[in-house]
């Protein structure tokens, strides 16, 4: 029975990774830094484990009890919506940690055993917003245009040994708790001059009639994990798919 481990599992585009790979029949490895069966389904084939992507005694663990992987999702992220003035370069390095350096940190875990092995696909969560511009955006669009660098980058040296690398990139997920989880964890004190202009922008987000599902973003990393044709990036939901075509790539 083939075996994936999933960090971010606490709500959105985790769990609904977790149940896709579940109605599969794989065996899922769902981790959290608070682990909680809430909101996963109930299963036989469904472990959760305490897992800190920032902590290297917190990856050790997790990776000594998951035993050999077939996949690993790097899900795990953190949101910020502001403009660079009213962030403190503190919040911005602890987005950095856990949007960047935690998926190296976790692909760095799993590599010697999938390198013994030969096989298998390491996929990671980046955005669309690195498919065009935004403002207010400014450090989480570089946290995952990084991701992206050092995932084309790293799947040349992974392909050596039969291991996969893959991106899937969402669009706007208004329906999952991302971004309320982004506002509590790193607040929006948006400085007094850009008042309005983030106001606008924000509501300009929100009344988009594009968006993305979670269940889209299970959809694309099943792809991108069982399909080896795929493209190294998927775009995930209707808002995504359109950036995609009018970034001048082609949808696969």
């Amino acid at each position: 029975m083939p075996r994936i481990l999933i960090t971010g599992c606490s709500s959105g585009f985790g769990q609904a990774i977790a149940a896709r790979f579940l109605d599969e029949g794989w065996e899922v490895i769902a981790t959290m830094r608070a682990p909680s069966p809430e909101g996963l389904p109930a299963s036989d084939r469904l472990r959760i484990l305490p897992l800190d992507v920032t902590n290297p005694d917190s990856i050790a663990a997790a990776m000594a009890e998951a035993g050999p992987l077939d996949a690993l999702v790097n899900n795990a992220g953190v949101g910020m919506l502001n403009v660079l003035e009213g962030a403190e370069i503190a919040r911005a390095r602890e987005l950095f940690e856990t949007n960047v350096l935690g998926a190296m940190a976790m692909t760095r875990a799993v590599m010697p055993g999938m390198r013994t092995q030969r096989s298998g696909v390491i996929v990671n969560i980046s955005s669309s917003v690195t498919l065009r511009a935004l403002p207010a955006l400014s450090i989480y669009s570089a946290s995952k245009a990084a991701l992206n660098a050092f995932t084309t980058s790293f799947a040349m040296e992974a392909a050596e040994f039969g291991v996969r690398a893959r991106l899937v990139l969402p669009g706007s997920a208004p329906g999952t708790s991302f971004g309320r989880n982004a506002m509590a964890r790193m607040g929006m004190d948006v400085p007094d001059p850009y008042g309005a202009f983030v106001q606008g922008h924000f509501q300009t987000l929100q009344s988009a009639t594009e968006k993305t599902e979670a269940e889209d973003v299970a959809r694309a990393v099943w792809r991108a994990v069982t399909d080896e044709s795929v493209p190294m990036m998927l775009p995930a939901g209707a808002d995504a798919e359109t950036w995609f075509r009018e970034a001048g790539f082609k949808a696969a």
